[in-house]
């Protein structure tokens, strides 16, 4: 079973402080199901159209262990604690 990836990407941040609250609590929620985080903060270099976005990477043993670690209530608890903290999309890529 391939791994998967879970990349989340920042196209604003709206309150700092309910994004420290969702990071005190999202942190732990998604290492407590299984993902290990890779990467985050901005990008060293963009190339092309990119823009420097805070980008936060993990690793998942499975797309259904990420899917599960964002559908979990710490997760979900962690969601609400951000609210509309910051604009972003998730994206969870299986591995090749």
């Amino acid at each position: 079973m391939p791994k998967a990836y879970w990349v989340s990407v920042y196209s604003a941040v709206n309150d700092p402080e309910k994004l420290a609250a969702y990071a005190k609590l999202a942190g732990p929620a998604l290492t407590a199901n299984g993902g290990r985080f890779l990467a985050r903060g901005e990008p060293a270099k963009v190339y092309e159209k990119g823009q420097m976005q805070r980008t936060v990477l993990l690793e998942f043993d499975s797309v259904e262990q990420a899917m599960a670690a964002h559908d979990s209530p710490a997760y979900q608890e962690a969601l609400a604690a951000l609210g509309d903290g910051a604009d972003r999309e998730i994206r969870i890529l299986a591995g090749a």
